[in-house]
């Protein structure tokens, strides 16, 4: 019996889905008149939930909740479409395979169910987690650490015998905030 949990982000960790998601999103508020920069989205979007970023994007025109859900629904239709951009880190991939032996293996992301299932689909790599949780499955997003709690509370294992592996500040904070070691990759 394992007792020991090691839990990884999927954005920017396990995957670089930085231009996947940019071209998904960009595509997405091209069909309802918006607009949106590579730059920008790298560096104020990527890793953070959208309904953080996307009213900061319509702000300028006016939004509201409804238009902000049919944006990221159609984002999540379009994803499949650009999943070609997405790059695996094969070291961290590794580690994990190596760790599978006496952790289990949790996925704890922001992404839809429905993106996250697609990406470790076309990869071939759904086999290797023992618990995926998604944005579905969480009332609050990172940093809040619902998710990584979830996870530890789901086999049963202590924050001290958990390892964490995020990329960005929301991660790490949540992480943190769920008391257990934390890496941040880069």
């Amino acid at each position: 019996m394992k007792n020991s949990l090691a839990a990884f982000d999927m954005d920017g960790t396990l995957y670089d889905t930085l231009k996947a998601n940019y071209y998904s999103y960009k595509q997405a508020l091209n069909e309802f008149g918006f607009d949106l920069e590579y730059q920008y989205f790298a560096e104020k979007c990527q890793g953070k939930h959208y309904k953080e970023f996307l009213p900061k994007i319509l702000d300028k025109q006016g939004y509201n909740e409804s238009l902000i859900s049919k944006i990221h629904i159609k984002k999540q239709s379009l994803y499949f479409q650009n999943i070609n951009h997405v790059v695996e880190n094969k070291h961290l991939i590794n580690i994990l395979k190596c760790l599978s032996e006496k952790y289990y293996i949790a996925l704890v992301t922001t992404a839809s169910k429905k993106n996250c299932h697609d990406l470790l689909d076309y990869f071939n790599r759904k086999i290797l987690f023992d618990l995926i949780i998604t944005q579905e499955d969480v009332s609050k997003p990172k940093p809040n650490s619902e998710g990584y709690i979830k996870a530890m509370n789901f086999f049963g294992i202590s924050k001290e015998n958990t390892l964490i592996f995020e990329d960005s500040d929301e991660g790490v904070e949540a992480g943190r905030n769920a008391g257990a070691r934390t890496l941040r990759v880069l």
